[in-house]
């Protein structure tokens, strides 16, 4: 079972009847029960991502007018424990350009599904790195940075500003243990040393005794420069920063956080976008919200560029050396052909500004400096894409 949230048709108008060209897209997300945290101070959008995708529709729109192109926009919701793979059968009928929001065990079936062979589909969610790599998929592309882009911006900005030792805070979710396994390896790659590392494991209400726990949990770790913090469910985190037990910057999933998007990036016309977002949604843009948009922008780049809606010629194009698309971060956004990920800059962001925009001044490439975030291709163990039509 499932059930349809919305569907959205925006039709050119005054098109010539040559030009004619019906663009259909598909939103599947597989809800998901989010653990309780701490603190209910943010909440999680019910409408995350998929408003992104809703702008996105109306942004493609304003060009396609012009074409005779007409997007329409399906968004599928599949209540938590249900089967996403029925709603992609029923979705793959219509409709052959997919964006799919869900785990990476469920994205991989879906793009397995017989009928999902000669679709082109979009991973707006899961940064896990199998599907980067070992597990990737000849008709998936990705628009959500990976993990290891993430925690690798993070890296190089603590090792511009020579911030080299650093210790380890986990929560004890799946996500949290991805992400602190992602920041090993980052520190690793980058030089930085975790000089220690301690497991969340309170299950008390501290938010009436955060100066006299905290302390305690952390005065035992040695001296370091940063305390990272793997807090993907956004529990614990929080209450860390001005509480440690000595006054040292927190960065990870708190504090200084690496991000496909946030509120506070105003640069390069984002201000555009994060207002047409919020004048949209009532609430700022967030980084499931911009891989949503990112990923339906494409398509429409590629369709006005071929004239075509077929799955197998705009994956060609997206694939392509020379395509680049604008993403309100001051570089032309690409897509890596070995393996089918959106090349993109990661803003590391606090609460209140911009930090800076990874790749950081100084970490070269031989091809593309943003390369040097995440899996680089002879890292990566993807083979689905080589010879790949």
């Amino acid at each position: 079972m499932f059930r349809i949230v919305l569907t959205i048709a925006i039709l050119a108008t005054a098109a010539p009847a040559w030009a004619e060209l019906p663009v259909a897209i598909t939103y599947l997300r597989l809800e998901v029960d989010r653990p309780p945290v701490l603190s209910n101070l943010d909440p999680v959008p019910e409408d995350l991502g998929i408003a992104g995708a809703e702008i996105a529709i109306a942004d493609t729109q304003t060009t396609g007018s012009f074409l005779g192109h007409s997007y329409s926009l399906t968004l599928a919701s599949i209540p938590p424990g249900g089967e996403l793979t029925t709603a992609a059968r029923e979705a793959l009928k219509t409709s052959r350009l997919i964006l799919i929001d869900a785990d990476p065990a469920t994205i991989l079936s879906v793009a397995d599904l017989p009928e999902a062979q000669g679709a082109l589909l979009f991973n707006v969610s899961s940064g896990a790195e199998n599907l980067r790599s070992g597990d990737c998929r000849a008709n998936l592309l990705h628009t959500i940075p990976e993990d290891a882009a993430r925690t690798d911006a993070l890296m190089q900005v603590l090792q511009r500003k020579q911030w080299q030792t650093t210790v380890l805070v986990t929560g004890s979710h799946p996500a949290d243990q991805a992400f602190a396994e992602a920041l090993r390896r980052s520190a690793t790659k980058f030089g930085i040393t975790i000089a220690a590392e301690k497991d969340w494991t309170f299950d008390t209400d501290l938010r009436e005794s955060t100066m006299d726990e905290i302390p305690r949990f952390t005065e035992g770790f040695p001296d370091h420069d940063v305390i990272l913090v793997a807090d993907e469910t956004d529990d614990f985190g929080r209450y860390i920063e001005h509480n440690a037990w000595l006054p040292r910057p927190v960065a990870g999933s708190d504090g200084m956080v690496p991000t496909a998007w946030a509120p506070v990036i105003e640069s390069w016309g984002a201000v555009q976008l994060q207002n047409r977002f919020e004048d949209h949604a009532l609430r700022p843009m967030r980084g499931l919200d911009y891989a949503a948009w990112a990923a339906i922008r494409a398509i429409g780049e590629a369709v006005t560029r071929t004239g075509s809606s077929d799955p197998a010629t705009l994956r060609a194009f997206l694939l392509n050396p020379d395509f680049q698309m604008d993403g309100f971060k001051g570089r032309g956004l690409s897509f890596r052909a070995w393996n089918g990920q959106l090349r993109q800059p990661i803003a590391v962001v606090n609460s209140r500004a911009l930090v800076t925009l990874a790749p950081v001044e100084g970490f070269l490439h031989q091809r593309n400096e943003m390369d040097t975030l995440g899996l680089d291709e002879p890292e990566s163990a993807c083979t689905a894409f080589k010879g790949a039509p």
